[in-house]
């Protein structure tokens, strides 16, 4: 019976594929588990510090820090095996989260400090620190996941992964909903550090039992190709292109209902942590929905209808989500769920599909154009809708 129901959800995967499968599944748990648990602290730091009005301008700037992080992380590309960018992403992050820790609980630069000023350094550093960690690790998990899976594998097993995500991406947040108050920000950053220090372990033990993982199979060995190579191929290939526009459009709209939504939270609530709390639940209902849809109708949506009818199914139904908020009035719990159909929805359907275009690519595409579309170009994508 287990066999048959595994069959329906997931296609014929083998016993090999499922169990390499749900491993990823469990490495993209923590990657995304970390990044739920954090970003639903980094708005409400930034508004008790900075001021919910500067959350565009953050955006902006995160866009423009972003340029030169790239160049950087194709430049490791070509220095590095793809494993070891784990390890060394994964250490500058724990350190970072660790000395973020510290600021908040300092008596004058940190929270205990309720004077709001633009000047808040510590809010700065938190939210664009947050925004990097969310373009820059799962844009490497998806490029690793995409050296070492073929086209069929993709379409019937990607959805193990997506739920392995979406099951990190509840607990993160449902951990801030229940506990964010008593537990307090400082110590939320140190617990961020214990679950980054998973990725790296996870990822050694992966590359351990799968040795082929870590050989750039299916590629021809050539020389390096710069920290630019990622751009031209993406200005160049019309395939490319196509792909930016999946992955980067409906995050202006998204960005625009995400704001509204956290402004209002923030005139709700009064302390950060009750702000946190309530972006947490967003989160948690968002991912509720993923997680469901991607353990009981990803795969079977994508091999049912096809890639591109999954492709145009995303941008429809978010048109359907717009014009209900027009039509009622948006107010705090109308916005709540709009943006909790319109993530939930990106995470199931709009993400694996996605990242299956990337299978029959280069490495170069699948590292250095990755990591402009899926770092600069989704944060452009936000910074325009911030604007």
């Amino acid at each position: 019976m287990i066999s048959s129901v595994r069959k329906f959800l997931w296609g014929n995967l083998s016993d090999e594929e499922f169990t390499r499968l749900s491993f990823l599944g469990a490495i993209f748990a923590f990657v995304i588990g970390t990044y739920w648990f954090v970003r639903t602290l980094k708005d409400a730091v930034f508004m008790k510090m900075v001021g919910a009005s500067a959350i565009p301008w953050a955006k902006l700037l995160s866009v423009v820090l972003l340029i030169p992080l790239v160049l950087i992380y194709s430049e490791l590309v070509d220095r590095l095996e793809k494993e070891k960018l784990f390890y060394v992403l994964c250490s500058v992050y724990i350190v970072l989260f660790g000395f973020l820790a510290f600021l908040l609980a300092h008596p004058t630069i940190g929270l205990a400090n309720t004077a709001l000023s633009t000047s808040r350094i510590t809010g700065w550093f938190a939210y664009l620190l947050i925004e990097t960690f969310g373009s820059l690790m799962p844009a490497l998990f998806w490029s690793f996941v995409a050296t070492n899976t073929d086209t069929s594998t993709a379409k019937k097993g990607y959805a193990l992964i997506i739920g392995g995500a979406q099951i990190g991406a509840i607990a993160g947040p449902s951990f801030n909903y229940l506990f964010a108050s008593a537990v307090g920000m400082p110590k939320l950053f140190v617990m961020a550090m214990a679950t980054t220090c998973m990725v790296p372990i996870l990822v050694w033990l992966f590359v351990k039992k799968y040795p082929a993982s870590a050989l750039d199979t299916g590629f021809v060995k050539a020389k390096k190709t710069g920290p630019l190579e990622g751009l031209r191929l993406l200005l160049a290939r019309p395939y490319l292109a196509g792909i930016l526009g999946v992955a980067t459009l409906y995050e202006v709209i998204n960005t625009i209902l995400d704001f509204q939504l956290k402004f209002s939270a923030n005139k709700v609530y009064a302390t950060a942590e009750q702000v946190a709390e309530f972006v947490a639940l967003n989160g948690v209902a968002a991912n509720v929905l993923a997680a469901v849809f991607a353990f009981i109708g990803t795969s079977y949506f994508i091999r049912k209808f096809g890639l591109t009818t999954c492709l145009v199914a995303f941008p429809v139904t978010v048109g359907v989500v717009i014009i209900s908020v027009f039509s009622l009035n948006a107010g705090l719990w109308v916005l709540f769920a709009a943006v909790f159909a319109i993530k939930g929805l990106s995470y199931a359907l709009n993400n694996p599909c996605k990242e299956i275009m990337y299978i029959p690519t280069s490495k170069d595409v699948k590292y250095k154009v990755k990591g402009w579309i899926d770092v600069f170009g989704s944060r452009s994508a936000k910074g325009t809708g911030s604007i």
